[in-house]
């Protein structure tokens, strides 16, 4: 078939069967399609969406459009990862890959960069000296084998229909279309051949969708899309309207998150998350019976050092520090400017925009305003006051790590505009609002 034939019956509302799915998805590789016809193809989609039985059939024809994982059967546990829709100052990644892998489970997690005012799990490890995100496929999968995980990026072979059709609807205002997020997400993860998958959808002023309908709906689909291509899903909305963290700025997040794993830190919100969500990838994996199980296993392995090893081992494997939790401090990059902000007044923080926050940290060179630019690891925030916490000229709304004076000044600035202070305190928001039960795979 033609492809403006599919982009007409597209526009005419009727629905294309996996057959004429593939057909595009192998368009799309080949080049026959043109970026003009895959330009109209996505605003028809964005107009007249897709039903589950579309979605699926482009989400698995972009899976199997290049590699497609397979895994050794001597492999003693099983395959798991998670996937966030984005936030700031989430570095649940950086905990969840090495706490499964130290209770049985094995995580080949592919991340991506940062996208707008969202961090990127890559770039945040970027931030290690020496830490090699894009390996040969080989030292890919022995580290896989050897240590139960390995974070590295998109290779050129994983998923291209996504790559070039991602390019498109950057460019074409389609880039909110939740079918076409839906195929994206999950033909990049289910083509690492995973036994589960769990999804953290996010909400609130941070967030990618921030509207809890739609982000509820968004989560339904990848569950059900992600059971019907034939991997078993779970996910959880969870609240990006306040700091996860302390920290927004990729070697200020690696440094609270190893500061967690060494115990110069203990609990709050990021680490509450990555306990969640690696609890049901342990379900999902069979690796713990119930949710209460899993806590447990998780707890042992936390008290007894097993996933910090396990992520010293990953960063020693791909070529960073192998005491990188003994030498941390020292080997992380540090900004020259640091300056607190003090409150213009005291009170209680009433609300901190967090989209806002982490503009300011791509402001101050932390992200990318084009695809090309180059990221300062050192940069950013810490200490960031919460919703609720008294600030005044003692406790400061935040610290800006920056490479100039004329950088931390704007960053002050920029972050007393993104903070409301009020006398009373707000309502508490919950860190997790929702669950969506498993899916059951259908392959």
């Amino acid at each position: 078939m033609l492809i403006q034939e599919l982009i007409r019956a597209k526009r005419d509302g009727r629905a294309l069967d996996a057959g004429q799915m593939t057909e595009l998805v192998s368009a799309i590789v080949a080049g026959t399609a043109s970026d003009e016809q895959l330009g109209a193809f996505a605003m028809a989609v964005y107009w007249r969406g897709m039903n589950h039985a579309e979605t699926t059939a482009l989400t698995v024809a972009m899976r199997d459009s290049g590699a497609v994982l397979n895994w050794p059967d001597d492999l003693q546990g099983p395959l798991l990862d998670k996937h966030s829709t984005g936030g700031v100052g989430d570095a649940t990644s950086l905990l969840v890959g090495p706490w499964i892998a130290a209770c049985g489970g094995y995580v080949p997690m592919i991340s991506g960069r940062g996208l707008g005012h969202t961090g990127g799990t890559l770039d945040k490890l970027a931030a290690i000296p020496g830490y090699n995100p894009f390996p040969d496929p080989g030292l890919f999968r022995r580290t896989v084998r050897d240590v139960g995980v390995a974070i590295i990026g998109q290779t050129d072979d994983l998923a291209p229909a996504d790559r070039r059709l991602y390019a498109i609807r950057d460019v074409t205002a389609t880039v909110d279309c939740l079918p076409l997020i839906v195929a994206s997400i999950l033909s990049k993860k289910l083509a690492e051949g995973l036994d589960g998958l769990v999804l953290d959808v996010k909400t609130g002023s941070g967030a990618v969708m921030p509207e809890t309908g739609r982000a509820a709906e968004l989560a339904e689909m990848l569950v059900r899309v992600a059971g019907e291509a034939g991997t078993p899903a779970s996910a959880l909305l969870t609240d990006m309207g306040q700091p996860l963290s302390g920290s927004a700025g990729n070697a200020l997040e690696v440094l609270e998150v190893l500061d967690l794993m060494t115990g110069q830190r203990s609990g709050g919100r990021l680490f509450d998350l990555a306990r969640v969500l690696a609890s049901r990838m342990l379900l999902l994996g069979n690796l713990a019976n119930n949710e209460q199980n899993a806590l447990a296993l998780l707890d042992r392995a936390w008290q007894r050092g097993e996933a910090a090893e396990r992520f010293a081992r990953m960063i020693g494997a791909l070529g960073g520090p192998r005491e990188i939790l003994s030498s941390y401090p020292e080997r992380l990059p540090r900004a020259p400017v640091i300056r607190p902000v003090t409150a213009q007044k005291a009170g209680r923080i009433q609300s901190l925009d967090m989209r806002a926050v982490g503009l300011i940290v791509v402001g101050l060179g932390g992200g990318r305003r084009r695809a090309a630019d180059r990221i300062d690891p050192a940069v950013g925030l810490s200490d960031l006051a919460s919703p609720g916490q008294t600030v005044d000229q003692q406790r400061p709304l935040a610290i800006v790590h920056a490479r100039s004076d004329a950088d931390a000044e704007a960053a002050v600035q920029a972050v007393r505009a993104a903070v409301t202070i009020a006398e009373e305190a707000p309502a508490a928001r919950p860190l997790m609002s929702r669950a969506i039960a498993p899916s059951r795979s259908k392959a």
